[in-house]
C-alpha cells in the first residue's frame, strides 16, 4: 500500500543570479502516514523551507520523487493547505471575509454553505465572537488562528505550516499550540510542521525529522511515544526530556564547514529542475 506522502531519495539544488549552485537538499528520504503530524526541526538554512515548497508543488525536485498517494508531485495541488509564518490577513476586511477570501478568489462566489462553514471553523478555533472585526484589532496569536481557519476552508487532505508560531511571545507560542493540538484531533488532517523549536515539535508531532546541516538530508526519524492529549504534564514527563534531548545532540553537532556559506534564503535563486 503506497504511504500517503512519499520523499524518494530527493535532492535540491538552487541556482544563485550569478549561477552558482547551492545545494540545499540531498537525497531525503522519508514518508507520512494519512492524518499523520510530523514536525521537522534543524539548523537554519538546512531546507526546512524546500521541503514545504517540494510538497507543496511550488517547486520541482531536482533529483527523486515527491509522491502523495503514489502520484508524483508536478505542479501545486489543490489538496494543500498552507499557513505561513505571519498570517497575511487583509486589514480592510472583516475576520469572516478574510477566512473566505481563499473560496471568493478561487471561484468570485461565496454560497450560504461556504459562509456557515467559515463561520463553524472560526467558532472552532475560539474566536466566534469576533466575525466582524477587523484583523488590527486582534492579538497576534488570535490572528494566527484565522490564518489557520483559513487554511482549513477548502479543506485540505495536507495541511503545511511554516513556524507559523514564530513571531509569538513564549506563552501565546506555548498557547498556540496547545489550541493547534485540539484543532488537529477535532479535524485530523495530515500534517508537516516547520519549526525551530525543538520542545514545540516533541509537544506537537507523532514523529519528528531531525535535519542535518545544509545541504539537508534526514539525519534521524524519531517516533513521539507520548500520550494524547498532551499537556502541561507532557512537558514534565522524563520521556519528553529524552526526546528533546536527543534531538540537541543532532542539532548542536560540530558544523561542516560548507563550500558556499550563502543560505538558501540570502538571495533570489533559481532551482535546477
Amino acid at each position: 500500500m503506497a504511504k500517503f506522502v512519499e520523499f524518494k531519495q530527493v535532492s535540491h539544488t538552487y541556482i544563485t543570479e550569478q549561477g552558482t549552485p547551492v545545494p540545499a537538499l540531498n537525497d531525503v528520504n522519508f514518508s507520512i502516514d494519512k492524518h499523520q503530524f510530523v514536525a521537522v526541526v534543524g539548523p537554519s538554512g538546512c531546507g526546512k523551507s524546500t521541503l514545504l515548497r517540494l510538497l507543496s508543488g511550488l517547486i520541482p525536485a531536482s533529483e527523486g520523487l515527491v509522491n502523495v498517494y503514489g502520484h508524483a508531485v508536478t505542479e501545486p495541488r489543490e489538496d494543500v493547505g498552507i499557513v505561513f509564518q505571519k498570517p497575511t490577513l487583509l486589514p480592510w476586511l472583516s475576520i469572516l471575509d478574510n477566512v473566505l477570501f481563499p473560496l471568493k478568489h478561487k471561484y468570485n462566489f461565496v454560497s450560504v454553505k461556504d459562509k456557515k462553514r467559515a463561520i463553524g471553523l472560526i467558532e472552532m478555533v475560539g474566536l466566534g465572537d469576533f466575525l466582524g472585526q477587523k484583523p488590527e484589532e486582534l492579538s497576534g496569536g488570535m490572528q494566527q488562528r484565522i490564518g489557520i481557519a483559513r487554511a482549513l476552508l477548502l479543506d485540505p487532505d495536507i495541511l503545511i505550516m511554516d513556524e507559523p508560531f514564530s513571531a509569538l511571545d513564549a506563552l501565546s507560542r506555548e498557547e498556540m499550540g496547545f489550541e493547534l493540538q485540539r484543532i488537529w484531533q477535532e479535524k485530523p488532517k495530515t500534517v508537516l510542521f516547520i519549526t525551530h523549536s525543538i520542545s514545540e515539535a516533541v509537544l506537537l508531532a507523532d514523529k519528528v525529522l531531525i535535519m542535518s546541516h545544509r545541504p539537508g538530508t534526514i539525519a534521524q526519524e524519531l517516533d513521539i511515544d507520548l500520550a494524547r492529549p498532551r499537556d502541561i504534564d507532557t512537558i514534565n514527563d522524563p520521556q519528553f526530556a529524552k526526546y528533546t534531548n536527543i534531538i540537541r545532540k543532532h542539532i548542536y553537532q560540530p558544523k561542516q564547514v560548507s563550500p558556499n556559506p550563502q543560505s538558501e534564503n540570502d538571495s533570489p535563486l533559481k532551482t535546477v529542475a
